[in-house]
């Protein structure tokens, strides 16, 4: 049975987690509706840029013009996974659950007899999945948002991809990440960026010119030209923002549910300090009166 002592120290170790967990929990939701807003923000963008090529690649594609962001390499035998997660942890399943797409992935690539490569967005995806398949990955990328996530740090990311896309080290492109749903909710993404996808109909695009025919100046293969390598940044630069939201979500959870947990566990501390102090005060009673009885 512990002591009142150790009892004492116990109540008061999770009382010092607690306030480190309540803190962590205000600093999160603070961070939240910040990233939030950026994410919810950028999805108009990213979202338009996606009907616009749809649009434009839906009458280019196949043609001997075709850009190759669009057109592809004409195989799909060599496949680049971005796995985004968190540089830091404490944030619930929120790392665990993309890094185990990113395995459902390597899985059903590798039994298609596909060749397989990762670039990790940050460092916990790198750690987890680097003890399976450290072989695969390529290179990491950390440090991305540290106090808000910028274009700039997205477009880095696209340029090397577009560099390694161009130097023929990839065919097909794939980004894994968060799309923020609400505080409490979040949902793994993975989503290819190269080749851009396309529909096969084109009725989409049909929708989103108003039924209006367009005559394009300069060509359409010179404005996807200019217009596929930003898509690319666009779209890391729209995940950053997500995944940004969905970890601050996460954690704001993860440590409302550690907090309350610490409260649980101080009362359960606290009432078994007050048994034991009390069974040790009726113990020194039994003992005195029997001394004095024996007298």
């Amino acid at each position: 049975m512990a002591s009142l002592k150790d009892l004492r120290d116990r109540i008061g170790s999770v009382k010092a987690t607690q306030k480190i967990t309540s803190a962590m929990k205000m600093v999160a939701a603070a961070k939240l509706r910040r990233a939030q807003e950026q994410a919810e923000a950028a999805r108009p963008y990213a979202e338009r840029m996606e009907r616009m090529l749809a649009s434009l690649g839906s009458s280019v594609r196949g043609t001997p013009g075709a850009p190759p962001l669009l057109a592809g390499t004409g195989s799909d035998q060599r496949h680049l996974i971005v796995l985004a997660t968190a540089d830091r942890g404490l944030c619930g399943g929120f790392n665990t659950n993309l890094v185990r797409r990113a395995r459902q992935l390597i899985i059903e690539l590798r039994a298609n007899g596909k060749d397989v490569q990762l670039l990790c967005v940050g460092r916990k995806g790198r750690d987890a999945i680097r003890r399976e398949y450290g072989s695969l990955i390529g290179g990491t990328v950390e440090g991305i948002g540290r106090k808000a996530v910028v274009f700039e740090e997205a477009d880095g990311i696209a340029d090397r991809i577009r560099t390694m896309f161009a130097a023929g080290e990839f065919d097909v492109c794939t980004l894994i990440y968060a799309k923020f749903k609400s505080a409490i909710a979040n949902e793994v993404q993975a989503q290819q960026l190269i080749p851009a996808p396309v529909p096969e109909a084109s009725d989409d695009a049909g929708d989103d010119l108003g039924g209006a025919v367009y005559e394009y100046e300069p060509s359409e293969e010179a404005i996807l030209a200019d217009l596929l390598p930003r898509n690319v940044s666009v779209q890391i630069y729209r995940a950053l923002l997500e995944n940004a939201a969905s970890e601050h979500g996460a954690r704001m959870a993860a440590m409302d549910n550690a907090t309350r947990n610490a409260g649980e566990r101080i009362k359960g501390l606290t009432l078994t300090y007050n048994r034991t102090r009390q069974a040790m005060i009726t113990n020194e009673l039994i003992e005195i009166i029997s001394g004095a009885e024996a007298l």
